[in-house]
């Protein structure tokens, strides 16, 4: 502290009563302390309810207004010598109501010359400990966030240690490994820590390393690509090598698996069945019990209108496919009963587009090591032609027919679309009695023209061209 240089001059100029506001207007709190350790005065700086429990302490001893811990610290400011000398700042607690909290308070205690009487002027420091509390918060968060990670960075080093698959992570730009699991280093006899740093393509015959570096090409650029058979320079051996592309903090990095086909040909047949399925025109998908997308072929990410397999990985099927919450649902209650579900109609809504009508089968494999569902999703290639073309589409013309809908299709969808087989099949027979005459067509069925033609248009029936407005 550096005090007024011509203090005397100052304080001459000042009034007792203003030198009290400028006290109390200064400090939140402020208090005259007798020479016994009463409190005679209090003054308040600002109005707040926890600070205005201070106007009930006068009269009592300053000591019995604090906790216990703070006692001492008291007794340190009583003892403040005159002369004019503050003491230094000393923070107490005073109980409040609420026993679970404390109201803290800086203290700085000054006393005259000319009696006992001793000034103390106090800081309220609740915002200074909501901002501690609220750095503590934020500490605890962190360090749970961090537990968390680690956690999670622990198991993946386990599945990444433990399972058969070889594994190699890129560098995208540099083209060097940077972490081999020893599968992967069994199956390139060299321990992984050798693996590490090496460029790749590297042990495999030239025609190989071409093809390598044409496969990573691909999936730089499109995210994924169709896996390829590649032999090691040395001994011969095939692999097959199969890459994607995975972003990190530090960069893009690809995620290399090799496998070995055993002697049997067993997992040859095994990868030529799944070559098929990816290959397959039909968009198939595999779900576990939860309907939790676990694989999918690329025909049906183009359906969906996704770049890799990666974005659909642990998505719930029902965001794409019909109404959410409803026909992925109703599938699989039926899954869970029967082992099969042909020919269900439904909707499948892509990324960016309009929702397409499509045709689905599926069959559970819920008795299998690994239980699943599997999807095959079909685009209605007929529907959309016959819409198109106007006046030939195939409608039920039974009960029995109607009847196998139900369980497939909506109820408000099978009678909409009862409605419009009645009516298109009332306006067909109008025009066929009426010789194609529109205007009497539309009296007989009581319509206006302009009704018909709109209804005409909505079914594609007849040549419109000649139509008004048109």
């Amino acid at each position: 502290m550096v005090p007024f240089q011509t203090s005397k001059l100052l304080m001459n100029s000042l009034t007792t009563q203003l030198s009290s506001a400028l006290i109390a207007e200064a400090n939140d709190l402020s208090l005259v302390i007798d020479g016994k350790g009463i409190i005679r005065d209090v003054a308040l700086g600002n109005p707040d309810p926890e600070l205005e429990l201070a106007l009930g302490w006068i009269g009592r001893p300053w000591i019995d207004t604090v906790t216990t811990e703070s006692r001492q610290k008291i007794k340190d400011l009583l003892g403040t010598p005159t002369g004019g000398t503050p003491s230094r700042w000393r923070q107490v607690n005073h109980p409040l109501d609420n026993e679970d909290l404390d109201l803290p308070v800086m203290y700085k205690a000054i006393r005259g010359s000319d009696d006992d009487t001793l000034i103390v002027v106090g800081r309220d420091l609740r915002p200074v400990s909501k901002l501690q509390q609220r750095l503590l918060d934020v500490q605890h968060s962190l360090e749970t966030d961090y537990a968390r990670l680690h956690q999670a960075e622990t198991r993946y080093r386990m599945l990444f240690s433990m399972t058969s698959e070889a594994i190699l992570f890129v560098d995208a730009d540099s083209r060097k490994i940077v972490e081999a699991n020893p599968a992967a280093g069994r199956l390139l006899d060299r321990p992984p820590n050798k693996l590490v740093g090496r460029t790749f393509p590297r042990g495999f015959s030239d025609n190989s390393n071409d093809a390598i570096e044409e496969l990573l090409l691909r999936v730089r650029a499109a995210g994924r690509a169709e896996a390829i058979i590649v032999r090691s320079a040395g001994d011969n051996r095939s692999f097959r090598l199969n890459a994607s592309l995975v972003r990190r903090e530090s960069g893009p990095f690809f995620l290399v698996r090799l496998h070995a086909p055993d002697d049997t040909g067993k997992d040859g047949l095994s990868q030529k069945v799944l070559d098929i399925v990816d290959r397959s025109p039909d968009g198939i998908v595999v779900t576990d019990p939860e309907g939790r997308i676990t694989a999918a072929n690329k025909a049906f990410l183009d359906l969906c209108s996704i770049a890799t397999e990666l974005q659909i990985v642990n998505q719930p099927i029902d965001r794409w496919l019909g109404r959410p919450g409803v026909d992925a649902n109703l599938l699989m209650r039926n899954l869970r009963n029967r082992p099969e579900v042909r020919h269900f109609a439904t909707t499948l809504t892509p990324e960016y587009g309009d929702p397409v009508d499509v045709d689905l089968s599926a069959v559970s494999a819920l008795d299998s090591d690994d239980p699943c569902f599997g999807f095959v999703i079909r685009r209605q290639i007929s529907t959309a032609r016959n819409h198109q073309g106007g006046g030939n589409r195939e409608l039920p013309r039974s009960l029995e027919e109607m009847t196998e809908l139900v369980g497939r299709v909506p109820l408000k969808d099978l009678v909409r679309e009862t409605t419009d087989i009645i009516e298109r099949m009332c306006i067909e027979a109008a025009l066929k009695i009426t010789g194609d005459s529109r205007a009497s067509a539309a009296e007989m069925l009581g319509l206006s023209r302009q009704s018909l033609y709109v209804k005409l248009r909505r079914y594609g029936i007849g040549d419109l061209e000649d139509e008004p407005g048109s």
